[in-house]
């Protein structure tokens, strides 16, 4: 990542947008503009923690109401929602703050709301190789609140579901049902 250069691009859009760089509210505004922006679209990777699944657990594992924000890349405009992520293990199990920092993991690139469920989802797969994935996202994107249709407060919701969750039809009822918001 060029910092620099994003900085550069930024003051040029802001001043292409007609406003002036001189100003005294304004001067460092390229700066955090590309910062924001190199932070909004960056993340570090980690490594997943597992554990052997000692016990046989063979029931739903489900972590709800995961915060997540990304930015669109057909407008660069932020999407702000939670994540619903749930897993049938197999031979391991995941430590249960992997599931946040998957999300975070994946959420930190420009994308639509449909890649970043799949990558999460697929990610989850290779990693443990459960009997079933599950994730759910529910978002508002500001591409569409802010601009366009000005619909604030609409929200979109993306499934991807693997294995078990997806095929039997009385495991994806559980699942889907469990990441169902409540009022």
């Amino acid at each position: 990542m060029d910092a620099g250069a994003a900085e550069q691009a930024a003051a040029d859009l802001l001043t292409a947008l007609g406003l002036d760089l001189t100003d005294e509210n304004l001067t460092e505004t390229p700066r955090r503009m590309a910062q924001a922006l190199i932070e909004m679209t960056s993340g570090a990777d980690f490594a997943l923690t597992t554990f052997p699944n000692d016990e046989g657990y063979d029931e739903l594992v489900l972590v709800r109401d995961i915060p997540l924000q990304s930015v669109c890349e057909h407008h660069m405009l932020p999407f702000v929602g939670i994540a619903h992520i749930g897993y049938l293990p197999g031979d391991r199990i995941l430590g249960l703050s992997k599931f946040a920092r998957m999300v975070d993991l994946h959420a930190r690139r420009p994308q639509t709301q449909e890649r970043l469920t799949k990558r999460i989802a697929d990610h989850l797969q290779e990693a443990l190789q459960p009997h079933g994935v599950g994730v759910v996202i529910e978002a508002e994107h500001t591409c569409m609140s802010l601009r366009g249709a000005r619909a604030a407060g609409a929200r979109t919701t993306t499934s991807a579901l693997f294995g078990r969750l997806r095929d039997d039809p009385r495991s994806r009822a559980e699942f889907l049902a469990l990441t169902r918001s409540t009022p």
